[in-house]
C-alpha cells in the first residue's frame, strides 16, 4: 500500500532490477556499456565485484527504470555475486559462443540462480559474440535454443560490438518482468476485496482461517 504513493510520485512506473551473470570474458560489461551508454570498447578491464548501471526505458506506454547490476564472473568473486540474487527480478544468464566452457557453465549458473534467487525470478539466455566469425564459433545457435527450451526461458544471441539483439534481450526480459508484476497487481486487488467481504458476511471465524489458507 505504501509502495504506490512513492511509485507515483517517482519519474517512472516502474523499477525493475536485472542482473548478469555468467562467466568471466563472456562480454557482460560490453552488453551492459551498450545498452546504458551506446558505445562499445575491446579494452575492458575484469569486473571486480559487482557494478551496476541505470537506463530508463518506455514499455507499452510504461516508463521502466532498469538498474542492471553487472556481475564478476571469476570464483573469488562468487559470494559478493551471489549476495544479489535475491533482490534481482530479471536474470540474464550470458556465455560466449566462442567458447563452450562458458555455454557448459550455464547450468552451473542456473543452479546458483535456483539456490539464492526468488523462485519466479525471470530468466533469459544469451549468446554473445555471434559477430565473430563462423570458423571461431563452438556452440551452434541450435544448441543454445535446445539448452533454452529445456529450462522453459527464451534465447538470443547477442553482440556487444555491432549491436546487435542487444536492444532486443534488455526489452524483452523488462517486458515479461512487467507482464508479471502487473499480473500480481491485479491479483492482489480482488482477492483482499473477497477476503474482507467474506470476513464482514460471517464475522470472522471460518473464513478468517481461508484467507490466512489463501496468504500462504
Amino acid at each position: 500500500m505504501a509502495a504506490a504513493p512513492a511509485r507515483a510520485r517517482a519519474d517512472y512506473d516502474y523499477l525493475i532490477k536485472l542482473l548478469l551473470i555468467g562467466d568471466s570474458g563472456v562480454g557482460k560489461s560490453c552488453l551492459l556499456l551498450r545498452f546504458s551508454d551506446g558505445s562499445f570498447t575491446t579494452s575492458f578491464i575484469t569486473t571486480i565485484g559487482i557494478d551496476f548501471k541505470i537506463r530508463t526505458i518506455e514499455l507499452d506506454a510504461k516508463r521502466i527504470k532498469l538498474q542492471i547490476w553487472d556481475t564478476a564472473g571469476q570464483e573469488r568473486f562468487r559470494t559478493i555475486t551471489t549476495a544479489y540474487y535475491r533482490g534481482a527480478m530479471g536474470i540474464l544468464l550470458v556465455y560466449d559462443v566462442t567458447d563452450e566452457a562458458s555455454f557448459n557453465n550455464i547450468r552451473n549458473w542456473i543452479r546458483n540462480i535456483e539456490q539464492h534467487a526468488s523462485d519466479n525470478v525471470n530468466k533469459i539466455l544469451v549468446g554473445n559474440k555471434a559477430d565473430m566469425d563462423e570458423s571461431k564459433r563452438a556452440v551452434p545457435t541450435s544448441k543454445g535454443q535446445a539448452l533454452a527450451d529445456e529450462y522453459g526461458i527464451k534465447f538470443f544471441e547477442t553482440s556487444a560490438k555491432t549491436n546487435m539483439n542487444v536492444e532486443e534481450v534488455f526489452f524483452s526480459i523488462a517486458r515479461d518482468i512487467k507482464q508479471r508484476l502487473a499480473d500480481t497487481d491485479s491479483k492482489a486487488e480482488p482477492q483482499t476485496i473477497k477476503i474482507n467481504q467474506s470476513d464482514q458476511a460471517a464475522g470472522g471465524g471460518q473464513p478468517a482461517q481461508k484467507s490466512a489458507c489463501c496468504g500462504s
